[in-house]
């Protein structure tokens, strides 16, 4: 599909993982229930934190946003997905792509920060918990949260208008939705800035938010070896294991996708990464946090009572 001198791109052709119509079908029903374990888990965790009274606190506050991200940035990109499993016609108009790799590129970038802020909570609670309600007031958060946003617009901002300023001469990306390397590759003007803003932004937004994160955990591991006795160590790391499983899981993924060097394959493994980072992250992270922390289950297990003897009643 390629395009005749001076003509423009109109739509685009998402080519996906190029696996036979058996295999798509397989593919259709497997990603179909990570999506909806994805959705009604991260809603699941929101309605969850806003009628339980004793997750009204920072951390629950970050990771309720931290779930409206994960469902955002899943759905701009799984939905599509999942059609062009079943649908002969893969193509994505011009403005869809675009509008889809906005969308996607606001919340991944906000959840880098997102994650960071949650580690900077953590540091906050365990090492300064006499000034923790001071620090971490009502308006700090939603400032927090509100930066986190704008980051993730104003990277989303500049990558979707550097991107779609090229001029196109195939309509083949060779991805399962609109990302940022697969579609400069197409591109018959000099792509060079488009590497090196990739580069540059994906590189900042990781490091800033990993050094952020590094030295929040340096900090709360220092604190935590100081305490006396076993028990109020393994108590207080148990706040932390869940963040930080997230953390290596989203960080190690989006630094293999976005900062490998280029090579024969690397488009193939940069889909497998971008199937976990994108579909399967989302899912996780509820059952991470649900399973691994122990407010988040007292308060299921209450709400899951309450509910049942509602039925009841």
């Amino acid at each position: 599909m390629t395009q005749k001198n001076g003509s423009k791109v109109t739509e685009f052709y998402l080519l996906g993982f190029g696996v036979q119509l058996e295999f798509q079908c397989v593919l259709f029903i497997v990603f179909l229930v990570i999506y909806v374990t994805s959705m009604v888990g991260n809603t699941g965790i929101i309605l969850l934190i806003n009628t339980d009274s004793r997750l009204q606190t920072p951390m629950y506050f970050f990771l309720q946003h931290l779930a409206f991200v994960d469902i955002c940035y899943t759905s701009a990109i799984t939905p599509k997905m999942l059609q062009n499993f079943v649908m002969q016609n893969k193509s994505i108009t011009y403005g869809g792509c675009l509008m889809q790799l906005f969308i996607y590129a606001v919340f991944a970038t906000s959840d880098c920060y997102l994650l960071a802020v949650m580690a900077v909570d953590r540091y906050i609670a365990i090492c300064k918990p006499l000034r923790y309600p001071t620090i971490m007031s009502r308006k700090v958060c939603i400032q927090l949260v509100a930066g986190s946003y704008l980051m993730g617009s104003i990277n989303s901002s500049v990558h979707t208008g550097f991107t779609f300023s090229l001029s196109f001469c195939k309509s083949n990306i060779n991805h399962f939705f609109c990302d940022i390397p697969p579609i400069v590759t197409i591109a018959c003007s000099n792509n060079d800035i488009n590497f090196m803003l990739i580069l540059i932004f994906v590189g900042f937004n990781l490091m800033f938010t990993v050094l952020i994160v590094i030295f929040s955990y340096i900090y709360i591991m220092a604190a935590i070896l100081k305490m006396p006795s076993n028990a109020g160590r393994k108590k207080t790391f148990s706040t932390c294991a869940s963040h930080l499983t997230a953390v290596t899981l989203f960080y190690g993924t989006l630094a293999y996708m976005y900062l490998q060097p280029p090579s024969d394959n690397s488009e193939e493994n940069m889909k497998v990464a971008s199937v976990f980072y994108g579909i399967v992250i989302p899912m996780l992270n509820p059952l991470i946090y649900s399973l691994r922390n122990k407010e988040v289950k007292d308060a299921i297990r209450v709400t899951g009572k309450r509910c049942f003897r509602l039925d009841l009643n």
